[in-house]
Order: structure tokens, then C-alpha cells, then sequence
């Protein structure tokens, strides 16, 4: 299994529902010193609103049914993401779940750390392993690339082949 070292300082992924968001932010205040120490991005309105109640400076992308959800997801795919805090309302649809599903997904196949509650959010930040390096397992996707080029050739596989089969 191939291995992505996790920094000290972390880049943090925060996400909320409109219902969840005074949640996310009562959460992050109480944790505000913990947070201080890593890099944060967050999706439009949650960005807007944790900055200016923590105090502290966010890298925010769109909102999130404008794109900002998959924005994140692909910052997690690039290894540009070490932890998700993303606080969804499960008993609300949302006109972008598509998008909220592909997000967790992403954060599940990269071995990202996910808390999608307060209370699993709260083992998170006070880990141990918050405040060290730490080596991530990575699976290898080797024989599915392979697959890939097999299937459509190297100059179709350079090219980006589809991603489903």
C-alpha cells in the first residue's frame, strides 16, 4: 500500500448545511485554538461565516450547490485535503446531493479522516494524531489504471479515458 504523509499542520475541509451551520460554528468556536494551527477551506456561506466569527483566515470556494462541494472533492483527489469536517443534515434533501454523495465518496476512497457529526468531529480534533505527521494508506489503484489503458490504449489513457466501465 503506498502511504501520503499527513503534516503537522493539516488543511481542514469544513462543510455545513443551512441546518447545520450554527452547529459547525458553535463546534469550531470551542475548538477555535485547535483549528488556529492548521489551514482551512471551507465552501462559500460556511467560509464567509466561520471567518468571521473564528477570527481566522479561510480559503473559501463556491458555495456549496454552486460547485463548492465539488471543488472540495477535488482538492481531496489531488491530496491537497487531509480532513473532512463536513456536518450534512440527513433529514433535509438538498437540491445538490449528487454532489454531497460524490464528496463522501471521494473522502472514503482517498482515506481522508471524515467527521460528519459534532461528536465524531470531536474525536477528530482532539486526537493525538492531530498535532504529528502521520502516514495515511493509500490504496493502490494501479490495476484499475491498468484496466484502463488496456482497455483503450495509451493514447486514449493520456487523453483521460471514462471513468466508468
Amino acid at each position: 500500500m503506498a502511504e501520503k504523509q499527513l503534516p503537522i499542520h493539516k488543511t481542514i475541509a469544513l462543510v455545513a448545511h443551512d441546518h447545520k451551520k450554527d452547529d459547525l460554528l458553535e463546534w469550531a468556536l470551542y475548538n477555535r485554538d485547535s483549528l488556529a494551527k492548521h489551514h482551512l477551506i471551507a465552501t462559500g456561506t460556511t467560509g464567509w461565516l466561520l471567518e468571521r466569527e473564528l477570527g481566522l483566515p479561510i480559503t473559501k470556494m463556491q458555495s456549496g450547490p454552486l460547485g463548492g462541494d465539488q471543488q472540495i472533492g477535488a482538492k481531496i483527489a489531488e491530496g491537497a485535503v487531509d480532513m473532512l469536517i463536513f456536518f450534512w443534515d440527513p433529514l433535509d434533501a438538498q437540491p445538490h446531493d449528487p454532489d454531497v454523495k460524490a464528496l463522501l465518496r471521494l473522502a472514503v476512497v482517498w482515506n481522508i479522516p471524515t467527521a460528519s457529526n459534532r461528536a465524531t468531529a470531536d474525536f477528530l480534533i482532539s486526537s493525538p494524531l492531530m498535532a504529528t505527521a502521520y502516514a495515511r494508506k493509500l490504496t493502490d489503484f494501479a490495476e484499475y489504471q491498468q484496466r484502463l489503458h488496456k482497455r483503450y490504449g495509451t493514447e486514449e489513457f493520456r487523453r483521460g479515458a471514462p471513468h466508468h466501465e
